[in-house]
């Protein structure tokens, strides 16, 4: 009995074998064939069925060959939707603005303009990494809007734009934190600046301007004693804006002892100073101290390591 079931299992299994080979080579077939009409009905149809590979292999093949003719047009946007379904995002962009380029009085056009700006939202990477697809994606975000300033699709349009600033503002921030944390101060106060001036309405903006201030004070702890009064003196400065600015912040506690230990360093500097200027030789050796040139902690035994971007 046992052998009568595996002998008809078997048997079984070669007809299936059998026939997915037939149909592999039926596929493997067809392309390898110079018919271009029955190639371009076959991928229409794989492409219905969600066979997107299959059908995306049939229209690269004939695509070169159907140039200039009357059907090239519902061709290309196949083979740029097939692109889109597959994820490949690159590709799928490349070949909507091809299409909205050649054939702008296609009806299709409109959408393939819109997909083209899509295509790179979706590439559009998360916040920590190179944001030259956001650009780009909001370049052809807003092509699209000034194109068709009537589309349905301009509420949409929109939408993605302010969700890429985002994006862009968050890089921002967090490109200026990192200054701040691996210990170049004044770069992080420039930094810090730069993000306010791009980006007015920030969620961050009590937060950069509590940092700004801690970045301000531990500029001035690590600078030589003659410089140490005024760039201290900043720090306050921007300590009273930043309680002026939010009377009742979260980071109000902060803020006061930046304020403190900066008023007690402007009082220790003065002291050197006064000291340095009643001792030769206390004065020759602060003269050799240089603090302008501090090597932040995370740099130290790596003079290679570059500022990031």
């Amino acid at each position: 009995m046992f052998k009568k079931q595996l002998s008809l299992f078997s048997g079984i299994l070669v007809v299936l074998l059998l026939a997915l080979g037939s149909c592999k080579s039926k596929y493997e077939k067809l392309r390898a064939s110079n018919d271009n009409g029955k190639k371009f009905q076959e991928a229409k149809s794989l492409y219905n069925k969600k066979e997107y590979t299959k059908a995306l292999g049939l229209f690269d093949d004939i695509a070169p060959k159907y140039r200039g003719q009357a059907s090239a047009a519902e061709l290309f946007y196949y083979q740029a939707m097939a692109n889109y379904k597959l994820k490949d995002y690159t590709s799928a962009a490349y070949l909507f603005k091809q299409f909205a380029e050649t054939f702008p009085s296609d009806p299709k056009a409109e959408e393939c303009r819109f997909l083209t700006a899509y295509c790179f939202y979706l590439d559009s990477p998360t916040f920590s990494l190179d944001q030259d697809n956001t650009l780009k994606a909001i370049e052809r975000l807003q092509l699209f809007i000034n194109l068709y300033p009537n589309s349905e699709k301009v509420a949409e349009a929109n939408k993605l734009i302010q969700t890429l600033h985002e994006r862009l503002e968050e890089k921002s921030y967090a490109n200026s934190k990192l200054y701040l944390t691996i210990g170049y101060y004044q770069a992080a106060v420039i930094a810090f600046g730069n993000t306010l001036r791009d980006y007015p309405d920030t969620k961050y903006g009590e937060e950069i301007d509590y940092l700004t201030a801690k970045a301000e004070y531990e500029y001035a702890a690590q600078s030589l004693e003659t410089k140490q009064e005024e760039r201290y003196s900043q720090a306050i400065t921007m300590v009273n804006q930043f309680n002026d600015k939010y009377p009742t912040s979260k980071f109000a506690h902060e803020v006061a002892d930046i304020k403190k230990d900066s008023e007690q360093g402007i009082i220790k500097a003065k002291q050197t100073l006064a000291q340095a200027q009643a001792d030769f030789k206390f004065a020759q050796k602060l003269a050799k101290k240089d603090t302008t040139q501090v090597t932040p902690s995370s740099e130290k035994g790596n003079n290679n390591q570059k500022i990031p971007n």
